[in-house]
């Protein structure tokens, strides 16, 4: 399978990353996404998203495998953006309490400076999220991590099937190439040599087999599943389960510190979740 195929496929690689368990992944996740989502102080953001940046060259993650997520994230951030403005250009003068007029556009609408910081301090604040949801996709083992939330005191039907989820991504876009092969092998146009509408109609024709090779993976998943008992007990032991070590507890209290210092700058030092600049 190429590069581009392992978009979503948990890698084995023996990084720092890679040695916490899902369940420290999971944890330090919430608690940064947390802190961003809390926060609109553009500072706090930026500095949550070098260290995310940071955290992602740790994990020795290549930009072949997260390229096309990138550029779906792109395309989504500006759409966003764009939406935003014209459902609501005044979102950043009544934020911030001032009115510095950039330009005047059509329709009596007007670019303020506030609306442009409340918009990059949005775009960055959805950005800064992006690496850690990469990281937590590509660096956790299923199964390892299925063994953490149980471990925890989830039920172990409920972590398999979040298990099953995280499986289930990498062999969606592995039919999807294959049955898109075998589609171009039969002389359905799929290059950039035909044209987008040309592209996007034959690219639903993939969708119907995808969806009933789904479906027949599901029947025999859960027959395979149903043969074995599963459910059958009330517990179960797990083949893959990783004990906390001390990474995991540095990794827990540095997401904790960064999220109560978020907190803490936007209660004592701005009095408000948003940074204004212009008072």
């Amino acid at each position: 399978m190429n590069t581009k195929m392992k978009l979503f496929s948990y890698n084995t690689i023996n990084t720092p990353i890679h040695r916490l368990s899902g369940l420290t992944k999971l944890v330090c996740f919430l608690f940064l996404t947390f802190a961003v989502m809390f926060s609109y102080d553009i500072r706090v953001i930026l500095a949550v998203m070098i260290f995310s940046i940071g955290i992602l060259m740790l994990s020795k993650i290549k930009f072949s495998q997260i390229r096309l997520m990138v550029l779906y994230v792109l395309i989504f951030l500006i759409t966003n953006a764009v939406i935003s403005f014209f459902f609501s250009p005044e979102q950043g003068v009544n934020i911030y309490g001032t009115r510095h007029d950039i330009i005047g556009l059509f329709g009596g609408l007007k670019l303020t400076w506030e609306q442009v910081f409340y918009q990059v301090t949005k775009f960055f604040k959805y950005a800064s999220v992006i690496p850690f949801g990469i990281i937590f996709l590509l660096t956790t083992n299923p199964s390892e991590f299925a063994s953490s939330l149980n471990g925890i005191g989830v039920n172990y039907k409920a972590a398999f099937a979040v298990a099953l989820t995280l499986r289930y991504f990498p062999d969606v876009q592995r039919d999807y190439h294959d049955i898109s092969q075998a589609q171009q092998a039969r002389g359905l146009e799929l290059s950039h040599k035909a044209k987008f509408t040309d592209r996007f109609k034959n690219s639903l024709l993939i969708v119907i087999p995808l969806i009933f090779s789904s479906l027949d993976s599901i029947e025999l998943i859960s027959n395979a599943m149903d043969l074995r008992g599963f459910a059958k007990s009330r517990t179960r032991t797990w083949y893959t389960s990783k004990k906390m070590a001390p990474g995991d507890y540095i990794a827990i209290t540095t997401s904790a510190l960064i999220f109560v210092t978020t907190i803490l700058i936007s209660v004592f030092i701005n009095h408000s979740r948003f940074y204004n600049p212009f008072i």
